[in-house]
């Protein structure tokens, strides 16, 4: 399969990913957590930024990656224009060095995303940019697509790919976007020391 032209998709206005909002499962979770402020936290496949300036305005040290230089740009004005401070990067999750490790690794529509054969990859790519015993938030879309992206997942496949990796602190199914309402499922992971 072809990979996927992002920046082409960008600069074309063929982003049916684009909500214009964030998570509304990530928006809860935050609103919610009563752990230390102050905590970094990477959005690998940031897109436009929603839900970098989330963690942001919540006073983490919110930094996004994507691959599309026009999704970068997008996401910086934004954060600028909404006066909150976060960094965004051009960079391949799944390939390039981490800039540094993070408390918190956040995942939405990366997973589902990228070719499925790079799932493997994926998982690797979490625990290189996360700090030992770090936390991944994870937000997984749950459909059945094979012709993605976005490509199809079930809770087996996650939880066996991250299961032995990870151990899972909490799982639920949150509030989403309209039409994905039932179709995600979220958990919280912490990394082993």
């Amino acid at each position: 399969m072809a990979e996927t032209d992002w920046e082409h998709r960008y600069q074309t206005g063929d982003m049916p990913w684009e909500k214009g909002e964030p998570s509304p499962g990530l928006v809860d979770f935050v609103a919610a957590y009563q752990g230390p402020k102050g905590q970094s936290v990477l959005v690998p496949g940031c897109g436009t930024g929603h839900d970098v300036r989330v963690f942001a305005a919540a006073g983490f040290q919110a930094v996004g990656l994507d691959l599309a230089p026009s999704a970068v740009d997008l996401a910086r004005d934004r954060t600028v224009a909404a006066g909150l401070s976060a960094e965004f990067h051009r960079s391949d999750f799944l390939s390039d060095p981490p800039l540094r490790t993070f408390d918190w690794v956040f995942e939405h529509t990366l997973f589902c995303a990228i070719q499925p054969d790079r799932r493997d990859d994926y998982v690797r790519s979490v625990e290189r940019w996360l700090k030992p015993g770090g936390d991944y938030l994870a937000v997984y879309y749950l459909i059945d697509d094979t012709e993605g992206p976005p490509f199809g997942s079930t809770r087996q496949e996650i939880e066996r790919r991250f299961g032995s990796r990870f151990e899972m602190q909490k799982q639920w199914v949150p509030r989403s976007y309209p039409n994905r309402t039932g179709l995600e499922w979220m958990v919280w992971w912490r990394g082993k020391p």
